[in-house]
């Protein structure tokens, strides 16, 4: 992994700039900072543009610096309008204050700004929050935007392994937030950005335990409490090493493994999953599968089968790398069986004189025989 930057981009010279949120949070926390964000107090729109930045924003004045592309915010407000994440009205103009602009953000640990000198502006005890590794609300508007209960479940699955915790007042408004069906208005498409990102987490089962404890879980994710969430979170502990796949997609798959079919369509269906996301989770609770009973060589060619291993054998060798995390012992035998019948060589089989729907058929028994030796070769 690279080394981030030693030392934050300098803020453009004659505004009034702040790095804020996560860039400062982590500093103060003594982990890498890869991205700053900055706000800048008492600027209008025209005023960037003379400046150079680039105007990036769609809801709200956010622009990218000439040089470093790093994200400059004006500072602004919000007002709730509607349902969901985006139902904000926003203001932003040169009258809007720092700590009015830090009000609007979700957790007191990302409300700290740091002004160029280094002195930090802490209006709502974050430095404190940080200390005493609490993730706590900034104001009663957090319970106005639904998906900050999922945002702090998220950071729970962050840092939870550095003894944060939700402190109870938070809890009561998340309580609250699920209770009132506003997480219902969220877009799929956000409710699974932020879960992909819990699962790249280090602790993500937090992220769905916070979310069970609040209420949250039944809105989006039933199926997990239906078939036991302790059972789901169990499962996604196993996990293959296969980098070429996001870890965060292999823990979903394992995550969905105690579902039955229907739930785990229903589930993808709802979150709208990535196709390749939806299809390693089928796949993978078939291998679960495969490995829950003997391995005959009718099983095995439909197992590989089921991936169209043939055609795309990458997705055979990831589900391997899967076997070899669940049952090692049975690595072995199903890597011989797929090689043995990929090795099947369709021109043989026409210099034999199979052609037409007689050919498809024999090479599907040809490979049917190759697993079978390779599954007797692996018991002898």
């Amino acid at each position: 992994m690279p080394e981030p930057p030693a030392n934050p981009s300098a803020p453009e010279a004659g505004l009034d700039v702040y790095r804020v949120g996560g860039a400062v949070r982590d500093a103060l926390l003594g982990r890498p900072v890869w991205d700053n964000d900055w706000v800048v107090v008492g600027a209008t729109p025209d005023d960037m543009r003379r400046r150079g930045f680039k105007p990036v924003g769609r809801d709200f004045p956010v622009f990218l610096h000439p040089e470093t592309a790093e994200e400059y915010a004006l500072a602004r407000t919000e007002r709730k309008a509607g349902h969901g994440y985006s139902g904000f009205a926003v203001h932003a103009s040169p009258d809007v204050t720092l700590a009015d602009d830090l009000a609007r953000r979700d957790l007191t640990i990302n409300a700290i700004a740091e002004a160029p000198d280094g002195t930090l502006v802490d209006p709502y005890g974050g430095r404190e929050d940080l200390e005493r590794r609490a993730l706590r609300h900034v104001s009663d508007a957090f319970a106005e935007d639904p998906l900050r209960v999922l945002r702090t479940a998220r950071f729970l699955a962050r840092y939870a392994h550095l003894g944060f915790t939700v402190a109870p007042q938070t809890q009561a408004l998340m309580r609250e937030v699920s209770r009132s069906g506003e997480l219902l208005h969220l877009a799929a498409e956000r409710v699974w950005t932020e879960t992909e990102k819990a699962l790249g987490e280090p602790n993500p089962g937090a992220y769905f335990c916070a979310l069970a404890e609040c209420g949250a879980l039944g809105a989006w994710w039933p199926e997990l409490a239906e078939a036991g969430l302790d059972k789901c979170l169990d499962a996604m502990k196993s996990v293959p090493d296969w980098p070429e796949t996001p870890l965060a997609h292999w823990r979903y798959a394992r995550l969905v493994t105690p579902l039955d079919d229907n739930g785990r369509a229903a589930l993808a269906a709802r979150l709208k999953l990535p196709r390749g996301v939806a299809q390693l989770a089928r796949q993978s609770a078939a291998t679960a599968r495969l490995l829950g009973e003997p391995l005959t060589a009718k099983a095995v060619m439909a197992w590989l089968d089921g991936q169209d291993s043939w055609r795309k054998p990458e997705r055979a060798r990831a589900q391997l790398a899967l076997v070899k995390a669940l049952a090692p012992e049975r690595h072995e035998a199903l890597e011989q069986a797929l090689e043995q019948a990929t090795a099947v060589n369709p021109q043989v089989l026409m210099a034999e004189g199979y052609k037409g729907a007689a050919l498809g058929k024999q090479i599907g028994v040809s490979r049917g025989e190759a697993v079978a030796r390779a599954l007797a070769q692996s018991s002898a």
